[in-house]
Order: C-alpha cells, then structure tokens, then sequence
C-alpha cells in the first residue's frame, strides 16, 4: 500500500485461538474444542430480561459506568459471593466484555517503557494489549511450577519498570486456580515493590474441587487490585459482551476518560439482563458449573488413558494436556488433527513460555460430540 499503516500495530501477531477458529468457520465436519465458549444458550430468565427491556423503548445510552442499578447489583455479588467490597456509585465500571477492560486499564496505567508481568501460558490478549498501550510484557514460564505463579519467580523479574502482574485465575488455558497462600504472598511482594495487581477472574464461579479466593478478598488488597470479571463465562452470555472493572475510585475516574470517548457505555439492554442473572440466575449457572465439572472429569480420565500427561483443572472449562510423548510440536499436533481426524484443538504454543508441547481443549462441547472427539483424539495418538 502506498498510504502507510501503524508500525505497533503491523507488529501484532494474529490470534492463535482464532486462526484455528477460522480454519473451522462452516465446516460441518469438524469437531471444535477450540473456542473458549459454553455450550449452553443464556438462560432464559435472562434473555427474557433483555427482550423486555427492548420492548419498552430501553434503548439509550447509560451513564458512562453504567446503570447504577446493575452496579449495585454487581457490588451486592461480588460481597455475598466471594467478600470483596466495592461502591457502586464511583468503584464499578461496566464495560464491553472484560477484554475491553483489559484495554482500558492497561492505557490507563502504562507510560512507554513501563512492564508489565505476565505468568505464562496466559490468555493470548494480554501480552498484545500491553504493546499497544506502549508497554513491555515481561513473561515468566509457570510450567516448572505447575502452570501456577509464585512469588519467588515473580520478584525475579521486577524491576524499577514494572507497573503491573496480571493473574488469570482459574487460567485461561490451564484451568488452574491460584491458592490462597499464593495469592497472599504475591499480594505482600505487590505492595513492597509498589506495582498494580490486574486480576481477572471471569471464571470464578466455575471451579471444581478447590476453594476460590478472589484477590480483592484479601486484606490490604482494595488499594493495590484492580479486579476484572464479566459475564461472558458463568452465565453463557458471551455475546451479551458485558464485563465490568472494579477499583479504587481514583483509578476508575481515570479508566472511565477512555471508556467513555472509545466505546461510551455498555449496551443497556445487556445491563438489565445481567441484573437478572445476578439476581435470580444462579441455579442455573450451579446447573451449568456442575455440567462442566462432570466433563472436566471425564476428560482428564479420558486424556490420562491416552497416555497424555496433565495437570488436573481445577476451574475454567479448559485442559492442558502434554503432546510432547508424540514428538510433534503443539502446531504441528494441532494441525494434523485437525486434517487427518477433522478435530480442532488450540496449540498451547499460542499461550506463551511453556505453552510449546501441549494443546488446550475446551471441553465446553455437547457430551456426545466431547465424547467422538477424544476418541479421535486417541486414535491420532496411537498412530503417532
């Protein structure tokens, strides 16, 4: 092209997860495990929610941070549920998913130069969105460690730049939940080395086995936590896009200055549907937690026979397993699965330091179809 485009943004690597996607779009006879979606349709109660708001004229921009009514709501959850205390009136803003306000709060904190931690593999859009806000991720290989952060890894990379860690817990692709114990400890070396903590649980309510600790929980943590979390995941409201950002009002009056001349307000008609789903969805979303956890189990069971080792997830809807006894890389793998057994899974190489020789599959399909899928899965191994 003669007219010349960003040089920050040419330098942007495609998404992984969504090449692999592409690859799939209208093809009928693959079998996906490669978007991290849930199966099931929002819950009707919900949707009804936001059909009625369209049908009486609920149609018009909100406020910048949203309605108050669906922050209060959002505050009252988040207290009741997981003890983390938020003002609705000025410590709550609604955004378009919480991949906006991953955007948002990494250009509200970051000046050029400024890094920021990301224990890998993470979700792929973190590292990309620290480039363009003019930062420098700096990542840090968890897969010695169980693909969990510790403090001791942590404080060996900060340094007089690093503003902020991000922590996906239950993570985005390894299923895993951060203990307590360690968030604790990330927690007091946040507060020594005097950088931000950006911690997004958008799978908090889907988790197995374990206790969540959600890191706003923690004492102390209110003045050093920016908290991430949304809808998307608990109540199969992806398309909804509705997350929200929760932190001290100094920083969210900040953040607010490019949500409000970038994309405005949250759809309002999402709003109202998610003041449904905080308050009277949650036995559908315990019907939905317990679906997953049934396929969470079969498919540990299911990937251990194959001989594929694995961590356990323990929340989330994905698993992690290693490829490396075939001895193809994680693309490699990928890709002849997807032509010779028509499967799609996602090369954990997309996920950063010590994705490579694994592959993330989300086992939020339709049982029957999980089921066909690891049984082609198995019959790719056993050939290589």
């Amino acid at each position: 092209m003669s007219l010349q485009l960003s040089q920050r943004v040419q330098a942007l690597p495609p998404s992984g997860i969504r090449k692999f996607f592409d690859l799939v779009v209208g093809a009928k006879d693959i079998i996906s495990l490669g978007v991290g979606e849930p199966d099931f349709a929002t819950p009707w109660g919900v949707s009804a929610e936001g059909v009625y708001a369209i049908e009486h004229g609920r149609t018009s921009y909100t406020s910048n941070l949203g309605l108050l009514s669906c922050r209060e709501a959002v505050s009252d959850y988040l207290a009741a549920r997981f003890g983390a205390q938020y003002d609705p009136a000025s410590e709550i803003l609604l955004t378009i998913g919480v991949s906006e306000a991953v955007d948002i709060i990494l250009r509200t904190l970051l000046d050029p130069g400024d890094e920021v931690i990301l224990p890998e593999p993470t979700y792929v859009c973190y590292g990309p969105l620290v480039q363009m806000a003019g930062g420098k991720a700096v990542s840090v290989d968890t897969s010695e460690s169980g693909f969990l952060p510790t403090a001791e890894s942590i404080s060996k990379v900060v340094s007089p730049r690093t503003k902020a860690l991000i922590l996906c817990s239950p993570s985005n692709p390894t299923g895993r939940v951060i203990p307590k114990e360690t968030l604790s400890s990330l927690l007091a070396l946040a507060v020594a080395e005097k950088f931000w903590i950006i911690a997004d649980e958008v799978y908090a309510e889907l988790v197995y086995d374990v206790a969540f600790t959600s890191m706003a929980s923690l004492p102390g943590a209110k003045s050093q936590v920016i908290l991430l979390n949304g809808f998307s995941k608990a109540f199969a409201m992806t398309g909804w896009r509705l997350g929200y950002l929760c932190a001290p009002h100094e920083v969210v009056a900040q953040v607010n200055k490019i949500h409000q001349y970038s994309a405005l307000c949250a759809p309002i008609m999402s709003q109202y549907a998610a003041i449904e789903a905080l308050k009277n969805g949650m036995k559908d979303l315990e019907i939905m937690r317990q679906s997953y956890h049934h396929r969470r189990n079969y498919v540990v069971t299911t990937f251990e026979e194959m001989g594929l080792s694995l961590h356990a997830p323990e929340g989330a809807f994905y698993c992690f397993p290693s490829i490396r006894e075939t001895g193809l890389s994680s693309e490699e793998f990928a890709m002849r699965l997807l032509e010779e057994k028509r499967v799609a899974v996602v090369p954990g190489s997309v996920f950063g330091l010590g994705g490579e020789g694994h592959i993330r599959c989300c086992y939020a399909a339709d049982f029957v179809l999980l089921k066909e899928a690891l049984s082609r899965i198995s019959a790719f191994v056993k050939t290589l």
